[in-house]
């Protein structure tokens, strides 16, 4: 295995520097005197000629970066390391191994990275752990120690699964508080029942974690999906109040009052009027029920490419035809994303949404993306952290 510590130059230190403003201002730590950030890989699989070679190409950029393969503290330097946890994608190893395999042109190797931070300044053990809490987010990363990080060290390769044996049994509040789970406690009881009454057996921690996940708000919608069992308008909510009204009358038309009132419903509810009086005619039925397109007919133009038009222009035909314009059905989609980015259940490792989602559904359709708008909302900026 071969090992390579990667720092940006002074000049080009933006991101430690940043970091070093925030961690002085967001936690009121103005002791610290510097920061470094250093970058370490750790490669498998390849030849120490090519690791030199991908040292200089793809894991540094020499104009901008110092490199070394170890790395040492002064005495008045203080350190601590972390890594994505295992099995957590990690896109800037996943990067290195796609570029090395590229530059060697044989079998992608395994690369390992892991971030190293070095401080100086007055800094007491308090305040080592505040910031290790404000920059490791236990959600995908842990800590590495100093030493493993420093030396060169050989991955050890993760443990087997780890069984929850005592999830079937255990009080729902603790399992949420324990292991910081998105189900409320109801979902965690019934996930519970399952388990016990159903599989006979217990659930590993990839089982609970994967249920988790698609139990978020962001998967599930349990946020637009909630019933709603009681409204109250405020002063001067005549208009909003004059709207729900129409929603009402509305699901009473469609005889859907036996369906729960949710915001998800309320959003939909104008597109199955319009469905139902036969207005909306050009909707485009699929199996994707979350598609928001509609058929339209487009006149295609027999105008040429530049490309055809120089090669005309050289190599003329004896006769150039000049159809008329054609007719095609077209695809127009129109995409909602409901989740800020990150998402609002998980902010520091939510899915890409927002305006991300916006874009990437419509490109999964083969769709063109010509257009989008971000509607934010925040609260107090000023707010301490």
């Amino acid at each position: 295995m071969n090992t390579l510590f990667v720092e940006k130059l002074p000049p080009f230190a933006s991101e430690a520097s940043h970091l070093l403003h925030d961690l002085r201002e967001s936690l009121n730590l103005p002791g610290i005197r510097n920061l470094r950030l250093i970058n370490r890989y750790d490669t498998e699989g390849i030849s120490d000629e090519e690791f030199a070679s991908a040292s200089s190409t793809v894991l540094s950029e020499p104009q901008i970066d110092t490199t070394s393969t170890s790395l040492g503290l002064q005495e008045n330097e203080t350190a601590f390391a972390y890594s994505y946890l295992p099995g957590q994608f990690d896109q800037r190893a996943d990067s290195a191994a796609q570029c090395i395999q590229i530059l060697t042109g044989k079998d992608k190797p395994t690369v390992f990275s892991s971030r190293i931070i070095i401080l100086t300044g007055e800094l007491s053990a308090a305040d080592l752990n505040a910031i290790k809490s404000y920059v490791i987010n236990p959600v995908d990363s842990h800590e590495q120690g100093v030493a493993d990080a420093i030396q060169q060290t050989r991955v050890i390769p993760p443990k087997d699964i780890e069984i929850l044996e005592s999830f079937p049994t255990d009080s729902p509040e603790s399992i949420r508080k324990e292991m910081s789970l998105a189900m409320s406690e109801a979902d965690i009881a019934f996930t519970q029942a399952y388990f016990r009454e159903k599989e006979n057996r217990a659930p590993s921690l990839t089982e609970i974690r994967m249920l988790d996940t698609y139990w978020s708000d962001h998967c599930r919608h349990t946020t637009f999906l909630t019933a709603i069992d009681d409204i109250t308008f405020g002063p001067g909510s005549g208009l909003i109040e004059e709207t729900y009204n129409i929603y009402r009358e509305v699901r009473k038309k469609l005889n859907r009052d036996d369906k729960p009132v949710t915001l998800m419903d309320i959003a939909l509810i104008g597109m199955r009027e319009l469905k139902a009086s036969g207005e909306l005619d050009n909707l485009e039925v699929s199996e994707e029920i979350n598609a928001a397109s509609i058929v339209v007919k487009i006149q295609i133009s027999n105008l040429k490419s530049q490309e055809e038009l120089d090669s005309t222009i050289h190599n003329p035909p004896p006769s150039i035809p000049n159809p008329s314009p054609r007719e095609e059905e077209w695809l127009i989609q129109f995409k909602n994303e409901t989740h800020n980015h990150p998402t609002e259940i998980e902010p520091f490792g939510g899915a890409a949404t927002c305006l991300g989602g916006c874009i990437r559904d419509p490109l999964s359709g083969r769709s063109y993306v010509y257009q989008a708008m971000r509607v934010t909302g925040a609260a107090h900026p000023l707010t301490p952290f």
